[in-house]
């Protein structure tokens, strides 16, 4: 159902690849058995926001969603996006934050996009992270997203340090509409 998902959005095997996308199963504790197998504590995995401690014992955080890593700036992964398959909700679900994950610091897709900025000397950001990964997928690499629609003045100084130009392309919904504005502001702000 994963694979057939991401088809169905356009998105090719060598995307799919490039990105490391994923899957976690429809499973309410598979992760916990395996890291148990592998003799992983449960401590550890709890900080790095893949498991969760409840009334019956630890259970999988990111259940029946596409897996979306997320990188830092050096190509190393923090953390873990995931969107469910089906109905549920929250629709998309992010590791909580930890010492290596704030998402005020981190955009989507920075790791692989650094070069295109650099190059172009502008930034195209977004909101998703399929709107993200489909830029990519047709050749606008130099494309970056927003861990949802909170662009912060951590990333307006991250850009600006090498780009002429950043262009705001965030949905026209409500929401949309006003991180652009706010977006825009910080981004004026920052210079």
């Amino acid at each position: 159902s994963a694979q057939q998902y991401l088809h169905e959005r356009g998105l090719t095997q060598e995307t799919i690849d490039r990105f490391e996308l994923g899957y976690a199963p429809n499973s309410w504790d598979l992760l916990v058995q395996f890291l148990q197998r592998h003799q992983f504590a449960m401590d550890d995995a709890q900080r790095a926001g893949l498991i969760e401690q409840g009334k019956n014992g630890y259970y999988d955080r990111f259940r029946h969603r596409i897996i979306f890593p997320i990188h830092d700036s050096s190509g190393r992964l923090i953390a873990f996006g995931g969107r469910i398959l089906g109905e549920g909700e929250p629709k998309y679900l992010n590791s909580p934050e930890t010492p290596l994950f704030e998402k005020r610091r981190v955009l989507y897709g920075w790791h692989l996009a650094r070069g295109a900025i650099l190059r172009e000397r502008t930034a195209l950001v977004v909101e998703g992270y399929l709107d993200l990964i489909m830029l990519h997928q047709h050749g606008f690499t130099n494309a970056v997203a927003t861990l949802g629609t909170a662009f912060t003045e951590e990333h307006a100084h991250r850009l600006l340090r090498l780009v002429e130009r950043v262009y705001l392309l965030f949905d026209s919904d409500p929401a949309g509409v006003k991180a652009s504005l706010n977006a825009g502001e910080i981004l004026l702000q920052a210079g």
